[in-house]
Protein backbone atom coordinates (compact mmCIF):
# COMPACT_ATOMS: atom_id res chain seq x y z
CA UNK A 1 0.00 0.00 0.00
CA UNK A 2 3.23 2.59 0.98
CA UNK A 3 4.67 1.53 -2.15
CA UNK A 4 1.35 2.53 -4.71
CA UNK A 5 0.96 5.61 -2.82
CA UNK A 6 4.32 6.74 -3.36
CA UNK A 7 3.78 5.78 -6.88
CA UNK A 8 0.45 7.73 -6.88
CA UNK A 9 2.25 10.89 -5.51
CA UNK A 10 5.00 10.72 -8.15
CA UNK A 11 2.29 10.46 -10.67
CA UNK A 12 0.56 12.83 -9.72
CA UNK A 13 3.73 14.85 -9.47
CA UNK A 14 4.92 14.40 -13.23
CA UNK A 15 0.98 15.17 -14.20
CA UNK A 16 1.85 18.78 -12.29
CA UNK A 17 5.13 19.33 -13.76
CA UNK A 18 3.95 18.76 -17.18
CA UNK A 19 1.05 20.88 -16.48
CA UNK A 20 3.41 23.80 -15.39
CA UNK A 21 5.55 22.99 -17.91
CA UNK A 22 3.14 23.11 -21.06
CA UNK A 23 1.66 27.06 -18.83
CA UNK A 24 4.95 28.19 -18.53
CA UNK A 25 6.00 27.90 -22.65
CA UNK A 26 2.36 28.86 -23.33
CA UNK A 27 3.22 32.52 -21.72
CA UNK A 28 7.04 32.35 -23.05
CA UNK A 29 5.15 32.20 -26.75
CA UNK A 30 3.22 35.11 -25.72
CA UNK A 31 6.27 37.19 -24.91
CA UNK A 32 8.09 36.48 -27.55
CA UNK A 33 6.04 38.42 -29.88
CA UNK A 34 7.64 41.61 -28.29
CA UNK A 35 11.23 42.15 -28.18
CA UNK A 36 13.67 39.61 -26.18
CA UNK A 37 16.69 40.42 -24.01
CA UNK A 38 19.43 38.44 -25.10
CA UNK A 39 20.96 39.15 -21.89
CA UNK A 40 19.95 39.69 -18.13
CA UNK A 41 22.42 40.33 -15.41
CA UNK A 42 21.15 39.91 -11.78
CA UNK A 43 22.43 41.76 -8.72
CA UNK A 44 21.75 39.24 -6.24
CA UNK A 45 20.45 40.87 -3.05
CA UNK A 46 18.53 40.06 0.16
CA UNK A 47 20.06 36.93 0.84
CA UNK A 48 21.04 38.28 4.87
CA UNK A 49 17.59 39.82 5.40
CA UNK A 50 15.70 36.87 4.10
CA UNK A 51 17.61 34.91 6.62
CA UNK A 52 16.53 37.75 8.90
CA UNK A 53 13.20 38.22 8.17
CA UNK A 54 12.47 34.32 8.63
CA UNK A 55 14.40 34.23 12.27
CA UNK A 56 16.82 31.44 10.28
CA UNK A 57 21.27 31.27 10.12
CA UNK A 58 22.20 33.95 7.70
CA UNK A 59 23.71 30.61 5.57
CA UNK A 60 19.71 29.92 4.75
CA UNK A 61 19.31 32.89 2.67
CA UNK A 62 22.76 32.11 1.02
CA UNK A 63 21.12 28.39 0.12
CA UNK A 64 17.94 29.50 -0.67
CA UNK A 65 19.39 32.30 -3.13
CA UNK A 66 21.20 29.61 -4.80
CA UNK A 67 18.02 27.82 -5.04
CA UNK A 68 16.17 30.55 -6.66
CA UNK A 69 19.29 31.14 -8.68
CA UNK A 70 18.66 27.45 -10.02
CA UNK A 71 14.80 28.25 -11.33
CA UNK A 72 15.83 31.88 -12.62
CA UNK A 73 18.24 30.19 -14.68
CA UNK A 74 15.96 27.90 -16.09
CA UNK A 75 13.09 30.06 -16.41
CA UNK A 76 15.57 32.22 -18.47
CA UNK A 77 17.25 29.76 -20.96
CA UNK A 78 13.51 28.42 -21.36
CA UNK A 79 12.43 31.85 -22.60
CA UNK A 80 15.60 31.64 -25.04
CA UNK A 81 17.68 34.25 -23.15
CA UNK A 82 21.28 33.44 -24.15
CA UNK A 83 23.77 35.23 -21.50
CA UNK A 84 22.78 35.66 -17.76
CA UNK A 85 25.66 36.81 -15.47
CA UNK A 86 24.77 37.69 -11.78
CA UNK A 87 27.00 39.52 -9.42
CA UNK A 88 27.89 36.77 -6.21
CA UNK A 89 30.50 38.30 -4.27
CA UNK A 90 32.05 41.14 -4.79
CA UNK A 91 35.62 42.24 -3.42
CA UNK A 92 34.28 44.74 -0.30
CA UNK A 93 32.13 41.41 0.60
CA UNK A 94 35.66 40.37 2.14
CA UNK A 95 35.28 43.58 4.70
CA UNK A 96 32.59 41.22 6.02
CA UNK A 97 33.33 39.32 9.51
CA UNK A 98 35.56 36.27 8.76
CA UNK A 99 33.47 34.45 9.83
CA UNK A 100 30.65 34.76 7.55
CA UNK A 101 33.40 35.39 4.74
CA UNK A 102 34.47 31.48 5.54
CA UNK A 103 30.90 30.48 5.20
CA UNK A 104 30.26 32.17 1.91
CA UNK A 105 33.25 30.27 0.66
CA UNK A 106 32.55 27.15 1.66
CA UNK A 107 29.10 27.62 0.16
CA UNK A 108 30.22 28.81 -3.18
CA UNK A 109 32.62 25.94 -3.61
CA UNK A 110 29.24 23.65 -2.54
CA UNK A 111 27.84 25.03 -5.22
CA UNK A 112 29.97 25.28 -7.80
CA UNK A 113 30.46 21.67 -7.39
CA UNK A 114 26.27 21.51 -7.98
CA UNK A 115 26.60 22.94 -11.07
CA UNK A 116 28.47 20.22 -11.85
CA UNK A 117 26.51 17.19 -11.42
CA UNK A 118 24.71 15.71 -14.05
CA UNK A 119 21.40 16.71 -13.30
CA UNK A 120 22.03 20.38 -12.79
CA UNK A 121 20.80 23.08 -14.88
CA UNK A 122 24.47 23.27 -16.36
CA UNK A 123 24.16 20.00 -18.24
CA UNK A 124 20.63 20.43 -18.86
CA UNK A 125 20.86 23.32 -21.04
CA UNK A 126 24.89 22.61 -22.10
CA UNK A 127 25.96 26.10 -20.19
CA UNK A 128 29.16 27.19 -20.68
CA UNK A 129 29.93 29.18 -17.36
CA UNK A 130 32.41 31.70 -17.01
CA UNK A 131 34.01 33.22 -13.97
CA UNK A 132 34.90 37.25 -13.73
CA UNK A 133 36.77 38.94 -11.11
CA UNK A 134 40.36 38.93 -9.05
CA UNK A 135 40.04 34.91 -8.74
CA UNK A 136 43.69 34.82 -6.88
CA UNK A 137 41.45 36.54 -3.40
CA UNK A 138 38.83 33.44 -3.52
CA UNK A 139 40.24 30.51 -1.52
CA UNK A 140 42.26 28.07 -2.86
CA UNK A 141 39.40 25.19 -3.15
CA UNK A 142 36.87 27.75 -4.39
CA UNK A 143 39.55 29.02 -7.09
CA UNK A 144 40.35 25.32 -8.17
CA UNK A 145 36.40 24.69 -8.48
CA UNK A 146 35.92 27.78 -10.71
CA UNK A 147 38.78 26.74 -12.81
CA UNK A 148 37.06 23.65 -13.10
CA UNK A 149 33.49 24.61 -14.03
CA UNK A 150 35.01 26.75 -16.45
CA UNK A 151 37.40 23.80 -18.21
CA UNK A 152 34.80 20.88 -18.20
CA UNK A 153 31.99 23.84 -19.88
CA UNK A 154 34.33 25.30 -21.68
CA UNK A 155 33.40 23.69 -24.92
CA UNK A 156 29.64 23.39 -24.46
CA UNK A 157 27.63 25.47 -26.75
CA UNK A 158 24.55 26.35 -24.62
CA UNK A 159 23.46 29.60 -23.41
CA UNK A 160 26.19 31.44 -21.12
CA UNK A 161 26.32 31.75 -17.16
CA UNK A 162 28.55 34.21 -16.05
CA UNK A 163 29.51 34.57 -12.00
CA UNK A 164 30.63 37.70 -10.85
CA UNK A 165 33.08 36.75 -7.88
CA UNK A 166 35.41 38.72 -6.29
CA UNK A 167 34.62 41.33 -8.73
CA UNK A 168 34.08 44.95 -8.94
CA UNK A 169 33.46 47.09 -11.97
CA UNK A 170 36.42 49.59 -10.96
CA UNK A 171 39.11 46.58 -11.07
CA UNK A 172 37.58 45.27 -14.29
CA UNK A 173 38.03 48.89 -16.03
CA UNK A 174 41.73 49.01 -13.91
CA UNK A 175 42.61 45.42 -15.35
CA UNK A 176 41.26 46.50 -19.18
CA UNK A 177 43.56 49.69 -18.77
CA UNK A 178 46.52 47.65 -17.59
CA UNK A 179 46.00 44.84 -20.37
CA UNK A 180 45.43 47.37 -23.04
CA UNK A 181 48.76 49.75 -22.01
CA UNK A 182 50.88 46.57 -21.54
CA UNK A 183 49.96 45.47 -25.18
CA UNK A 184 50.26 49.14 -26.79
CA UNK A 185 53.98 49.40 -24.93
CA UNK A 186 55.09 45.65 -26.09
CA UNK A 187 53.87 46.76 -29.84
CA UNK A 188 56.41 50.17 -28.89
CA UNK A 189 59.08 48.03 -27.68
CA UNK A 190 59.37 46.30 -30.67
CA UNK A 191 58.88 48.77 -33.27
CA UNK A 192 61.62 51.47 -31.49
CA UNK A 193 64.37 48.59 -31.25
CA UNK A 194 63.03 46.95 -27.93
CA UNK A 195 63.54 50.42 -26.14
CA UNK A 196 60.75 50.19 -23.20
CA UNK A 197 58.37 53.32 -24.25
CA UNK A 198 56.73 54.26 -20.78
CA UNK A 199 53.70 56.06 -21.96
CA UNK A 200 51.02 54.68 -24.28
CA UNK A 201 49.04 58.32 -24.37
CA UNK A 202 47.08 58.39 -26.95
CA UNK A 203 47.28 55.03 -28.21
CA UNK A 204 44.42 53.04 -26.41
CA UNK A 205 40.94 53.14 -27.74
CA UNK A 206 37.46 52.32 -26.39
CA UNK A 207 38.14 48.91 -28.84
CA UNK A 208 40.92 48.31 -27.62
CA UNK A 209 39.48 48.49 -23.69
CA UNK A 210 36.88 46.42 -24.43
CA UNK A 211 39.21 43.65 -26.08
CA UNK A 212 39.93 43.85 -22.18
CA UNK A 213 37.26 43.43 -19.95
CA UNK A 214 36.00 40.12 -18.52
CA UNK A 215 33.04 40.62 -20.50
CA UNK A 216 34.25 40.50 -23.90
CA UNK A 217 32.40 37.39 -25.29
CA UNK A 218 29.36 38.59 -24.21
CA UNK A 219 26.77 41.78 -25.04
CA UNK A 220 26.09 44.54 -22.92
CA UNK A 221 23.27 43.61 -20.55
CA UNK A 222 19.55 44.68 -21.95
CA UNK A 223 18.26 44.21 -18.75
CA UNK A 224 20.21 44.83 -14.56
CA UNK A 225 17.58 43.43 -11.99
CA UNK A 226 18.41 44.29 -8.73
CA UNK A 227 16.23 42.86 -6.23
CA UNK A 228 15.18 43.70 -2.60
CA UNK A 229 14.10 47.12 -4.10
CA UNK A 230 17.79 49.20 -3.78
CA UNK A 231 18.28 50.89 -6.90
CA UNK A 232 22.31 51.65 -6.89
CA UNK A 233 24.39 49.19 -9.06
CA UNK A 234 27.01 49.06 -6.58
CA UNK A 235 30.11 48.54 -8.79
CA UNK A 236 28.46 46.06 -11.14
CA UNK A 237 29.50 46.01 -14.84
CA UNK A 238 29.37 50.11 -14.86
CA UNK A 239 31.30 49.98 -18.43
CA UNK A 240 28.70 47.54 -20.03
CA UNK A 241 25.24 49.41 -18.94
CA UNK A 242 24.85 52.77 -19.82
CA UNK A 243 22.04 51.88 -21.93
CA UNK A 244 20.22 48.65 -20.57
CA UNK A 245 16.79 48.65 -18.39
CA UNK A 246 17.66 48.91 -14.74
CA UNK A 247 14.71 47.55 -12.33
CA UNK A 248 14.92 47.13 -8.77
CA UNK A 249 11.42 44.98 -7.75
CA UNK A 250 10.87 45.03 -3.62
CA UNK A 251 11.36 41.11 -3.33
CA UNK A 252 14.54 39.66 -1.62
CA UNK A 253 16.78 37.49 -3.59
CA UNK A 254 15.77 34.07 -2.33
CA UNK A 255 12.02 35.16 -3.14
CA UNK A 256 12.14 36.25 -6.57
CA UNK A 257 10.09 34.27 -8.86
CA UNK A 258 8.86 33.44 -12.47
CA UNK A 259 6.32 36.15 -11.97
CA UNK A 260 9.03 38.84 -10.73
CA UNK A 261 11.02 37.60 -14.06
CA UNK A 262 8.26 37.73 -16.68
CA UNK A 263 7.46 41.57 -15.43
CA UNK A 264 10.75 42.38 -15.65
CA UNK A 265 11.04 41.63 -19.46
CA UNK A 266 7.36 43.51 -19.77
CA UNK A 267 8.96 46.51 -18.72
CA UNK A 268 11.74 46.16 -20.87
CA UNK A 269 9.47 45.66 -23.79
CA UNK A 270 7.91 48.60 -23.08
CA UNK A 271 11.05 50.98 -23.10
CA UNK A 272 12.71 48.75 -25.71
CA UNK A 273 12.33 51.54 -28.64
CA UNK A 274 14.14 54.16 -26.88
CA UNK A 275 16.57 51.84 -24.98
CA UNK A 276 17.45 50.55 -28.35
CA UNK A 277 17.61 54.49 -30.31
CA UNK A 278 19.99 55.48 -27.85
CA UNK A 279 21.99 52.55 -27.66
CA UNK A 280 22.38 53.07 -31.96
CA UNK A 281 23.26 56.74 -31.41
CA UNK A 282 26.26 55.77 -28.66
CA UNK A 283 27.67 53.26 -31.10
CA UNK A 284 27.47 55.91 -34.38
CA UNK A 285 30.16 58.06 -32.01
CA UNK A 286 32.69 55.42 -32.10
Amino acid sequence: MKYKRQNNFKLSSNIFGRIWFSMRMFLFNVLSFGPMPAHIAFIMDGNRRYSKKHNSKEDTGHSAGFSSLTSTLQYCYELGVKYVTVYAFSIDNFKRKPDEVRSLMNLLKEKIDELLEETSVVNEYDIRVNFWGELNLLTEPVRLAAKKAMTVTGKNTGPVLSVCVAYTSTHEILHAVQESCANVNKMLAVRYSNECINSAEGLVSVADLEQHLYSVSCPEPDIVVRTSGESRLSNFLLWQTPYCHLQNPGALWPEFSLRHLVWSILQYQRAYSSLHAKRMRSKKKY
